[in-house]
């Protein structure tokens, strides 16, 4: 397995970020099985890179109860996601290419750049906070702003907030937020709930729209009081 700039390979890479990731849902310690699930690879290649992780002293593993990543994990997984955060805000901004495009993008080149390049990066676009899907992006020192929010999916009508951040991982949801002009920042408000998990009817300043519960369980928003 090839390593990185930071000493480890690009596998232990990918699951200390994976960890991270899953960690940050639920706040809860991650069952091999979802890391396996997440990746894409079997419950025995799962559980064999934990206890590398283990190993290596970036992960603990409880049987029966879980990983959860060390302070030297953590820093591994953020500075992998430092890369990725900045890759897909520059490949966005500075080459215009669609947010729906980027984060796949993001994923090959996120190991191929050094602390050195990223810190270029980030200050060609002005050492920004977060990326083009509203998710923040790690400092140099591997400290992140999360922000409180909720899903979309769990205000009332009636309710008002700020779009904040949704998952990059569905090119097909990014598409059709933004082929109805709805992005990170947007202000709403909503209208309906339509009942047995039907969709939300939500006001945005693009007009309004009919958005399903998949997709509102993963549009995260941060309420606003109601003048």
């Amino acid at each position: 397995m090839a390593a990185t700039d930071s000493g480890v390979s690009i596998a232990v890479q990918d699951y200390a970020k994976a960890i991270y990731a899953l960690h940050d849902r639920s706040d809860r310690r991650v069952s091999t099985s979802a890391i396996a699930d997440r990746l894409g690879v079997s419950p025995a290649s799962a559980s064999a890179m934990v206890k590398r992780l283990e190993s290596l002293g970036l992960a603990n593993h409880e049987p029966y109860h879980g990983v959860v990543l060390t302070q030297a994990g953590e820093r591994v997984a953020l500075e992998v996601i430092r890369h990725h955060r900045l890759l897909e805000l520059y490949l966005a901004e500075a080459l215009g290419m669609p947010w729906d495009r980027v984060h796949e993008e993001a994923e090959v080149l996120e190991h191929a750049i050094s602390p050195e390049l990223s810190a270029l990066i980030a200050e060609k676009l002005g050492n920004p906070t977060h990326d083009p899907h509203g998710d923040p992006i790690p400092t140099p020192t591997g400290e992140i702003e999360q922000g409180r929010s909720q899903a979309l999916g769990e205000l009332p009508p009636g309710a008002k907030a700020v779009f904040v951040r949704v998952s990059d991982s569905d090119p097909a949801m990014l598409r059709f937020l933004s082929e109805r002009g709805i992005a990170p920042g947007d202000h709403l408000e909503v209208l309906e709930r339509h009942p047995f998990d039907g969709p939300l009817i939500v006001r945005f300043a693009s007009g309004d729209h009919a958005l399903g519960g998949g997709l509102v369980r993963m549009m995260r928003v941060r309420p606003v009081s109601i003048d």
